[in-house]
């Protein structure tokens, strides 16, 4: 990897983490109380204190790829209304948002943590992004400097920031600690591909003893991907933060290689959409990126903040259920076959989250037939903790602590 310095980036101190512009420096000194945001001193105390904020301290190297957020819009069509969490749910169509984020390799050129290997994250300046995109950067910057305070310690199944900074052009440069360059969609993607492989040379078709350990290598797998990932999302909550942007593409992996499963570690990223629960926030409805949540939240009849907050945990349980469902399916059959998209109308739509009528439905087809018995392991334990993670009404979900202590998750399959 060939490294440069960011020489495009100003050498001055306006030119130190989100210093020219007052918001994103504010969350950089969320421990000082309000009044003191606009002193100079206090906030470069506070950046130098936990983060690492100089251009100079980073090498930059190649742009590893790219990509943008989904707006989702609800649309109505041939009578498919149905309820969901005590609110609307609509055939949904889905478009691209505004801001595109880039990745890059980098690492750490100085101090105690020199040639330490980084991921960027760049959110684009207001001119190209707006200023959600600040807004965005802002938030995932809080989110996890309130995480990585936390006195109970670091947890491993959470991406770890440990600095950035602000170009003369106005982007965000976010700088994580490397936890790996694949997502659980990555994994899912070239699984399904090798499986597809398989079947069209008939790859060991006549060796079915390797043919099963394939198998039970991959369920393995999953469930420890699941185990991390969940993990994350209950350390999260138990800090009073949501992830609200949990997907295949928000999960961090070290390897996709399933005959390292025992040393996996998944870790989740992406909190731009990340929401404070401290009851002290819910009661000021402080929170532009949270507005859609909490829109939703009073649709399903939850007004009080305890029960906003109850919603706000139960709402990301059902991402995650999304979640269990895309790796229960993609890496188990043919590239093609399913996607993550497709899968949540199946489940939302066509099935209105019967989990039964679904599972008759999957049995039917032969090329949804290890998707269906992995789920069906435990006498049909995956799909039972399916269905409650994905139960219409958010006050009987499980919460995070609850999932990782179902017999799926720690004895059916491992």
């Amino acid at each position: 990897m060939i490294l440069v310095s960011p020489d495009c980036l100003s050498n001055s101190y306006s030119s130190m983490l989100f210093s020219r512009n007052p918001m994103l420096s504010s969350h950089l000194c969320f421990t000082i109380r309000r009044r003191t945001f606009r002193t100079k001193t206090s906030r470069r105390l506070c950046v130098a204190s936990s983060l690492i904020t100089s251009p100079e301290s980073f090498e930059v190297g190649r742009l590893i790829g790219s990509y943008g957020f989904m707006n989702i819009t609800s649309y109505s069509a041939g009578g498919m209304d149905f309820e969901y969490s005590g609110g609307q749910l609509k055939v949904q169509d889905v478009g691209e948002g505004s801001v595109k984020i880039r990745l890059y390799e980098g690492r750490i050129a100085q101090g105690s943590l020199r040639g330490t290997p980084v991921v960027f994250k760049v959110y684009p300046g207001q001119r190209a992004g707006g200023i959600e995109a600040d807004m965005m950067a802002a938030n995932e910057l809080n989110a996890h400097a309130v995480l990585q305070s936390s006195s109970k310690g670091a947890c491993q199944n959470l991406l770890m920031l440990v600095g950035g900074f602000e170009t003369k052009t106005g982007e965000q440069w976010l700088a994580f600690r490397n936890g790996g360059k694949y997502s659980a969609a990555d994994y899912a993607k070239v699984t399904s591909e090798k499986i597809s492989k398989s079947i069209s040379t008939k790859e060991n078709s006549w060796n079915h003893f390797e043919q099963e350990q394939k198998i039970k290598r991959r369920r393995y797998f999953v469930i420890k991907l699941l185990q991390g990932a969940i993990t994350g999302l209950a350390y999260m909550h138990y800090h009073d933060r949501l992830h609200q942007s949990l997907g295949p593409s928000s999960v961090v992996l070290n390897t996709i290689a399933e005959r390292e499963a025992p040393y996996l570690v998944p870790r989740l990223r992406d909190l731009a959409f990340s929401v404070d629960l401290r009851i002290s926030n819910l009661e000021d409805g402080r929170g532009t990126l949270s507005e859609g949540l909490w829109r939703r939240a009073i649709a399903a009849g939850a007004s009080t903040p305890m029960e906003k907050r109850a919603f706000g945990i139960a709402d990301d349980i059902y991402e995650a259920g999304l979640l269990l469902a895309y790796l229960a399916f993609v890496p188990f059959c043919e590239a093609g076959i399913v996607d993550a998209l497709s899968l949540q109308r199946l489940l939302e739509n066509t099935f209105r989250l019967d989990l039964e009528a679904m599972r008759e439905y999957c049995l039917a087809d032969d090329r949804l037939e290890e998707a269906v018995k992995f789920l069906d392991i435990g006498d049909r334990a995956g799909w039972q903790l399916l269905e409650a993670m994905l139960n219409p009404d958010f006050r009987k979900r499980p919460i995070a602590e609850a999932v990782l202590k179902h017999r799926f998750m720690i004895g059916a399959v491992v």
